[in-house]
């Protein structure tokens, strides 16, 4: 796997997609009508999802606790709970499921929950992926690639950025081997810790 993207937390969706703008960005909001995210797409390698909440329905949670992933609700609620800043990880395949990245949180003990996600995207592309969420916080969640490759083909960043260069990752020293052994992606630096500590970026 390779790492997807990076979550930075926003209180006020509207005031983040300003924010990042004024600092040379290109972003969009991830739908046309009443977006909770915006992303700032590269031409390659990770993005970044600016998120302003999480809104769990409630037969989601309902589900979730029915089948004993009190954890996952736990997670994403944390998400709306955090300051603002990059607070989560995620790492991509691109294949069509999540076999091989079951069988090493199985080898584990780490249990997780799977679910498809889609979205109508302000070009009118339907995307559509899958996600899965292990219980445990402290490793990051997972997701299929796209159907429909939404990133431009050129960097359009006017402030000439062209990608992420490093992203540094913490986590406690047990679960670093996880990791390792999910993501093969050269820009992660993991260390003891907690969370996205420090993104570098290249130009």
């Amino acid at each position: 796997m390779k790492i997807s993207h990076v979550i930075y937390k926003v209180d006020n969706l509207r005031k983040g997609f300003k924010h990042f703008k004024s600092k040379g960005f290109e972003i969009e909001y991830g739908s046309k009508r009443n977006p909770h995210n915006a992303l700032i797409y590269f031409s390659q390698g990770p993005y970044i999802e600016v998120l302003e909440n999480v809104n769990l329905p409630p037969y989601a949670k309902l589900f979730l606790k029915l089948i004993g992933k009190h954890k996952v609700i736990d997670r994403l609620e944390q998400w709306n709970k955090e300051r603002e800043g990059f607070i989560e990880l995620c790492l991509e395949n691109y294949d069509t499921d999540f076999k091989k990245e079951e069988e090493v949180l199985k080898k584990y003990k780490q249990g997780y929950f799977v679910t498809k996600s889609k979205r109508l995207d302000p070009s009118k592309r339907l995307l559509k992926w899958k996600l899965l969420f292990p219980e445990e916080r402290r490793i990051p969640f997972l997701m299929t690639y796209f159907n429909i490759d939404p990133k431009p083909k050129k960097n359009n960043h006017p402030n000439g950025i062209k990608k992420i260069k490093s992203i540094s990752y913490g986590t406690n020293a047990g679960f670093i081997p996880i990791v390792n052994e999910l993501c093969d992606d050269n820009i992660l630096n993991l260390f003891i810790g907690d969370g996205v500590s420090n993104i570098e970026y290249k130009k």
